[in-house]
């Protein structure tokens, strides 16, 4: 009882009010400051320096020694390994890699991928993009899609696991977030996204 008569007092409800004001403002400016601290990193960036990725490009990588390999997992009848080969899923070994002497395997196929980069099929851009010649694009996407993508690309620690997530279909692959731009196309490692086909 008490303590409704005194919460019914103006002073009271002032000083209530002034603290939650007090609070807010304290809440506002902090946040305001860590927008301002994160604005001024990016524009002391300079314009020439390259971010330091994690990933490693080998040129010529499939002609070392692998005892273990990383497959793309998801495919119901193809797959494709690190090393950019793509086999039929009863074609690979035990260690997760294509087996090169079955005739399913190939090495770095583009054969369902158009000229900007993307492919009608998930493992045949997983590989395409595994060709050591495409280094220099994906290191222009890289570096452009550093700020934008920072957090997705400093997970990736590999050419694989970058064309492996740069294959999967993204929101350049749809047209009004429910319709692919063009559906014979949908997996795109090229830095244009697929173009749009008339409906």
């Amino acid at each position: 009882m008490v303590f409704r008569r005194l919460l019914r007092k103006r002073w009271v409800l002032g000083v209530v009010f002034a603290l939650s004001l007090i609070y807010f403002l304290s809440s506002t400016l902090k946040q305001e400051e860590r927008t301002i601290r994160d604005r001024t990193l990016l524009e002391a960036r300079d314009s020439d320096h390259h971010i330091q990725w994690k990933i490693k490009f080998i040129l010529g990588n499939s002609s070392r020694q692998i005892s273990q390999c990383r497959n793309s997992i998801q495919g119901k009848s193809l797959l494709t390994d690190e090393l950019g080969y793509v086999c039929e899923r009863k074609d690979l070994l035990v260690n997760g890699c294509c087996n090169v002497n079955a005739p399913s395997s190939s090495q770095h196929v583009c054969t369902s991928c158009l000229a900007n980069g993307c492919c009608s099929i998930y493992e045949f851009c997983v590989s395409c993009c595994l060709q050591p010649d495409k280094q220099p694009l994906l290191e222009r996407f890289l570096n452009r899609a550093a700020e934008g993508f920072q957090n997705l690309f400093n997970a990736v620690e590999d050419h694989f696991e970058l064309c492996l997530a740069k294959c999967r279909t993204s929101s350049q692959s749809v047209q009004h977030e429910n319709t692919y731009r063009n559906p014979q196309a949908k997996y795109c490692y090229g830095e244009s996204p697929p173009e749009l086909l008339p409906i």
